[in-house]
């Protein structure tokens, strides 16, 4: 794996959803560093990636209510366990669950193993509510897909949080997770 910095020469060979990640950080301005690399599915192979970005990857899960009537992305440090019933209380809502697939495609444009904050350009109905825990937050980089699980990002926090958000016009929900047992 090679780190590059911004997007690929050419797209051959990626998805569209993919390039358009890459075209609007370029119209924002937002410098990124990437990666390209088969899709991650394990922790050893993602332990790899965060080496060659230097950063550790976020966690990235999108959730939903039981009537699936609240959607919401939860971005927490890749080493934190998850647990549904500490958000819950957080957010003011019982019976957490993964979403499907359909409504990753429906509300991010992303599908399972790609899901990201950068989804977050394609929610255009603001559907989605985004949680951060904290800790996220005081790491200087944020590693994420850019909407595909073949290749990873290193953005600066602060362009997500000053820049990104702002554009896609959503705001973060800072939580608090131990995740511990």
């Amino acid at each position: 794996m090679v780190l590059y910095d911004g997007r690929p020469e050419n797209d051959e060979g990626r998805l569209e959803r993919e390039m358009r990640t890459y075209d609007y950080l370029d119209e924002l301005g937002i410098k990124y560093q990437r990666t390209d690399h088969e899709p991650a599915d394990n922790m050893e192979a993602c332990n790899k990636i965060d080496a060659v970005l230097g950063v550790i990857i976020c966690k990235n899960l999108f959730l939903c209510n039981r009537q699936k009537t609240n959607f919401y992305l939860l971005m927490m440090p890749g080493d934190k366990k998850f647990k549904t019933k500490e958000l819950s209380k957080q957010i003011n809502s019982a019976r957490l669950s993964f979403a499907e697939a359909e409504d990753m495609l429906k509300y991010l444009d992303i599908e399972p193993g790609a899901v990201s904050i950068m989804g977050l350009m394609n929610d255009k109905n603001k559907e989605v509510k985004l949680l951060i825990d904290e800790d996220v937050l005081k790491d200087e980089y944020i590693g994420c897909h850019p909407c595909v699980c073949t290749s990873s990002l290193k953005i600066k926090t602060e362009d997500i949080v000053e820049k990104f958000l702002p554009s896609v016009g959503h705001e973060a929900t800072i939580v608090h997770l131990v995740g511990e047992d």
